[in-house]
Order: structure tokens, then sequence, then C-alpha cells
């Protein structure tokens, strides 16, 4: 037993926010952020929230799949930037559904987190504990990034993506995924409690959480050191997975990487050995979602038709934690 995508979705704030706009309150350059990351424009919520587009991406994976919502044994969901502290963002996703019958709880691996989310999930199907798992990832990162600091405030976006998992007879794809907390300072994010707390604001028209006192952690980033972390360990680990399924390269269809950089991407095809072609990017129109990249990049694939059913795909996602993994998939539906 094992679990099948089903069905896929996504949901993307309506404001767009490129980097000519950025250019007039941070001394940078559209020119300056495309060379150096890909992103050329990014989404931020404004009256949207994370539950709120999670809930809609879920409601379109639900959709797509052929069930009702009372049909979801449990709801897992991927966030760093819950809108409450508890009640978890699942149980938000659950009742905005209607889910009544999920066992609902968040899981907090920042960048890997949809990575981290989908094996859970296929390691309770496999277990025989429940069959049907909506999946989401989704991200308000524009309310922790500090708007002042253009190393990056430039590279983040907000966003969601869900999917459903539903078990069916087929063989057991071997994942992995590893964490090294050693490396926790090259990419960080104050808690509430920290000592310090970063500069951090809304942009013009953006809702503002209610009851902090505009007083919210930001994001620091050495990304010297996170380029060349992932650079060495996606291929690491995307060869760990091959080898453990007795796959090669030449037997995946598109590699689905987390969507942090340009360069990275393309740097992790060539050790690779692998063409580029085989790992579609939209990064330039969303920027970096965190956990939501993976799924919102599943999804897009799914709509336009990409995705044939029998084509295996390579998931990997990367980031803070530090943390990593990657998951073979056959396409199901």
């Amino acid at each position: 037993m094992t679990g099948v995508i089903c069905g896929t979705g996504a949901c993307v704030p309506d404001r767009i926010l490129d980097n000519n706009e950025i250019a007039e309150f941070v001394d940078t350059s559209d020119q300056w952020i495309q060379e150096r990351t890909g992103v050329i424009r990014r989404r931020i919520a404004v009256k949207e929230t994370t539950s709120s587009m999670a809930a809609e991406a879920g409601r379109q994976a639900i959709e797509e799949a052929g069930i009702k919502p009372e049909e979801i044994d449990m709801i897992l969901a991927a966030t760093a930037t819950p809108d409450h502290i508890f009640p978890c963002a699942a149980c938000e996703i659950q009742e905005k559904l209607g889910a009544v019958n999920a066992v609902c709880f968040d899981l907090n691996a920042a960048c890997s987190g949809f990575l981290f989310a989908y094996q859970t999930a296929q390691a309770y199907i496999v277990s025989g504990m429940y069959r049907t798992i909506l999946v989401v990832g989704s991200e308000c990162l524009s309310r922790i990034v500090n708007w002042e600091d253009r190393g990056t405030c430039i590279l983040f976006g907000d966003g969601s993506g869900a999917a459903v998992l539903r078990a069916a007879e087929g063989r057991n794809w071997v994942s992995a995924a590893h964490s090294d907390g050693k490396g926790g300072p090259a990419l960080l994010c104050q808690g509430p409690n920290a000592e310090e707390s970063g500069k951090t604001g809304n942009l013009p028209g953006q809702a503002q959480p209610e009851g902090d006192g505009g007083k919210r952690p930001g994001i620091s980033m050495d990304g010297k050191a996170v380029f060349q972390f992932a650079v060495r360990k996606v291929p690491e680990v995307v060869r760990e997975v091959l080898d453990a399924n007795g796959l090669t390269a030449e037997d995946i269809d598109w590699f689905i990487l987390h969507q942090a950089n340009k360069r990275i991407v393309e740097s992790v095809a060539k050790r690779l050995k692998t063409d580029i072609s085989k790992f579609p990017m939209n990064l330039q129109e969303y920027g970096n979602t965190s956990s939501a990249s993976i799924p919102i990049l599943l999804n897009e694939m799914n709509r336009r038709g990409m995705l044939k059913k029998g084509q295996k795909l390579m998931m990997a996602g990367f980031g803070a934690g530090l943390s990593w993994g990657a998951a073979v998939l056959e396409w199901g539906i």
C-alpha cells in the first residue's frame, strides 16, 4: 500500500510586487535581483492569510480528487508562518473546509516542510492508520521579512499549495531526509520571545496581524553558506534516493525542487549531469515561498498537462534547520 497523489491545488495572493517596486525602498535593481536569484516578481498577502490560502488550495485538491471533505482522515499543514501559535493552521483549514473527520497538526521544517509532510503522510498511509490525507504547504513570509534588508526581502513571497494522497496498491518508494542543527544560524528567524527582534513591517495596504504591536521577527541569512549547502546536499540526497530505489537520473521525468534560487537549481542539474529542461521553475513569478513552493509548482505542472500518468517525479526540499530531503513518486492522476 502506498499514497498516490490524486488531486492538487494552489492559491497565491492577488497583490504582485515586482523588483522595480522593491527598488523604490531598498538599494537594489531589477537587473541585480534577476542576475542573482532569477526572481522577477512575487505575491504579497494583503487580505489573504496562511490558513485562507491553504483552505483554497485544499479545496481545489479535494475537488480534483473527486472526494468529499468528510473523507479526509488527516490534514498536515507545513508552515513556518501560521496565523496563530494555536490553534494550529491545520485545524483552521479543517474548519474552513468542513473536513470534520480529519485529525490535524502542523509541521515546521521551513523550506523542506512540504517534502517532510509528504513523507509523514506516506508513513501514515503505509502503516494503515489513515487512507486519505491532505498535505498543504502555506506561507505568509512577507510578514516576517525585514523590508530594510535587501539581502533577504528580495527573495520571498507568499502562497499555498496542496495535494491529496489516497491509499492505493503500488510500490513504496524509499525517500530520504536529513537535518544539521549546527547549520541553523545560516538561515534564521527569531521568534517572538527572542532577545532581539528584526525590523519588520508591512508593505503599504498590507494587513497587520492582531496583537503583535507591530513587532515581529525578521529573517536573517548567510547567503553564501546557504547556497553552498544547497548545491552540495541536494545532489547528494537525490543520488541517495535514486540508489535506494534502483533508479538513475535518466529514469526521472521531472525534478521538482524547492524554488529558492535559479542558480541553485541550475547548479543541482549540472552536478547531476541532467538537462536543465527536466528542472521546471516558477520562482521568477513567486519568489521563494518556502513550504509552498513545491506544491505550487506541482499544481501548475498538473493543471498545464505537463504531468503524465506513470511518469516518475523527484521532489527535493532544502532550507532552514538546516534540513534537506528527497522523495520519488509515480504520477497517478
